[in-house]
């Protein structure tokens, strides 16, 4: 999305769309293979499924046992009950038999509390297992999201450290080392948020400096168009994005864009431009309440302090195969309130935000 106070939603919906029909057009007549540019059946649209899975960690256990739950709701809308129970077996199975495996990626000083967590998952998965064999669908999504909820902070405890340096040509924007939740309060109502450092650390740091300069608070939303974009940032008066007190001088952001299977950002470039067409990012536009920084059309680098809210379409944005991926910095997501989202319109306001976990996780 555009910085600046002109709109060019428009355009880009029409671009977006016109670049599906193309990528249709092209499969049918044979040019292209479809295989290789539709998106596949199972695309993650779960904003915290996505963040457990953009963790910095290599324990095939629990991404095993992870996968097994996360899987279940490929199978919910079909009420494929035996494929579910499959699932769940295959999460009791890795409880039973990789417990020392799980525990080898656990520091020693939370040794004793991650064991805590496997009991409390052992149970939660036991009790999914009667859920499951009732076929009580709602009881069966409570508890595989508290289930869920558990591994994520066991994987949490799986790193140790930031995992790689970020370009000493950035050094000069704050960097977040790791996770940070924002509790906004809007006209509206609360929405949370959770910034991935570990995915954009230049880009959530920035946005977790404005959080605790107060630069968002009573800030107006200032578009919100056609159900599929909900942006804010645009300071009052001529400037388009913060200011830096100290240097007197416009913060430029750069395009921050984390590719599976890297082990770092790719800054300053597209992945189109960078010739990575058929690969996916860490953190794609595939889960309702995205969370991307705004900048200009012309430069990847100019971000500064607008970002968007995007209203997952999943026609539109399948994840990996859509021309927002790749283009603009994904760094975090809505993990509670996305009924208020929904409600807000131009004009609305935060109120306030703040850094509510994290905050120390912040390097300036």
């Amino acid at each position: 999305m555009q910085t600046g106070k002109k709109s060019i939603l428009s355009r880009w919906r029409k671009w977006l769309q016109t670049g599906i029909l193309t990528i249709l057009f092209f499969s049918l007549a044979g040019g292209v293979n479809a295989g290789t540019l539709l998106p596949s059946g199972n695309a993650i649209t779960d904003g915290q499924a996505i963040l457990r899975y953009a963790l910095p960690i290599n324990n095939k256990p629990v991404r095993d046992l992870q996968d097994s739950l996360e899987d279940i709701s490929n199978h919910m809308r079909g009420k494929q009950w035996g494929t579910i129970n499959s699932d769940v077996k295959k999460a009791a199975v890795v409880l039973k038999t990789k417990q020392a495996d799980i525990l080898k990626s656990i520091p020693a000083a939370k040794q004793a509390e991650a064991q805590t967590l496997i009991n409390e998952i052992q149970t939660s998965v036991d009790a999914l297992a009667i859920s499951v064999e009732a076929k009580n669908k709602p009881q069966v999504q409570v508890e595989r999201a508290q289930a869920l909820a558990k591994i994520g902070v066991l994987e949490a405890a799986m790193v140790t450290g930031f995992p790689y340096t970020v370009p000493a040509e950035y050094s000069n924007i704050p960097q977040l080392q790791g996770r940070a939740t924002i509790a906004f309060k809007t006209t509206k109502g609360d929405i949370n948020i959770i910034v991935d450092g570990y995915t954009a650390p230049v880009t959530a740091g920035n946005f977790v400096d404005l959080v605790n300069r107060g630069f968002y608070n009573n800030l107006a939303f200032t578009r919100a168009e056609n159900d599929y974009v909900l942006q804010i940032g645009d300071p009052p008066g001529d400037e388009i994005g913060f200011i830096d007190p100290k240097t007197k001088k416009y913060r430029a952001v750069p395009l921050e864009v984390m590719v599976k299977g890297d082990k770092e950002p790719m800054y300053g470039i597209t992945m189109e431009d960078a010739g990575r067409f058929r690969e996916e990012p860490v953190l794609p536009f595939s889960s309702y309440g995205a969370v991307a920084m705004a900048r200009s059309d012309a430069d990847p680098n100019g971000g500064s302090s607008q970002f968007f809210f995007f209203l997952f379409e999943p026609e539109l944005t399948p994840a990996g195969r859509n021309l927002l991926d790749g283009r603009y910095t994904v760094f975090g997501y809505v993990t509670s309130g996305q009924e208020v989202l929904g409600q807000l319109k131009a004009d609305d306001k935060i109120i306030s935000a703040k850094v509510i976990e994290g905050a120390d996780l912040l390097k300036v």
